[in-house]
């Protein structure tokens, strides 16, 4: 489950359609019914309660879905590279513990990260959201 306060418009999430789980992207979000409007198959918009919506993990795979350039260095950490933003891992699939930088501005999380929380440290530091459609 995502607290709706959390979400952004494009964030990407996993949705429980009736027992069908499918990933889409959310439109828009409205905090005071919390509800989050998400469009699933690329056509079809609906409006969510938060129990119905479920965060992606991020993997390796994720960062491919949204285009990072992956680098393994030597020592067994692997750099993620989008534009000037930068995400490391130590070790490679170890998503637990995150350095991530935009110029000047360094942050480390100790916990692993969903996708959508990705995109909004993404946008808060370079003011620009990562939606499938800047993908």
């Amino acid at each position: 489950m995502i607290k709706i306060s959390e979400l952004k418009e494009g964030d990407i999430v996993m949705v429980d359609n009736e027992g069908a789980m499918m990933e889409g992207e959310v439109r828009e979000v409205n905090n005071t019914q919390k509800l989050a409007q998400v469009r699933t198959n690329g056509e079809s918009d609906f409006w969510y309660g938060a129990e119905a919506l479920h965060p992606i993990p991020l993997s390796d795979a994720a960062m491919k879905l949204l285009k990072f350039d992956r680098v393994d260095e030597e020592g067994g950490g692997v750099k993620y590279m989008k534009g000037a933003f930068r995400v490391h891992i130590n070790k490679a699939d170890d998503f637990s513990h995150l350095d991530f930088w935009y110029r000047e501005d360094r942050r480390h999380v100790n916990q692993p990260l969903s996708v959508h929380q990705l995109q909004n440290y993404y946008l808060s530091m370079t003011k620009v959201h990562l939606t499938e459609a800047a993908i």
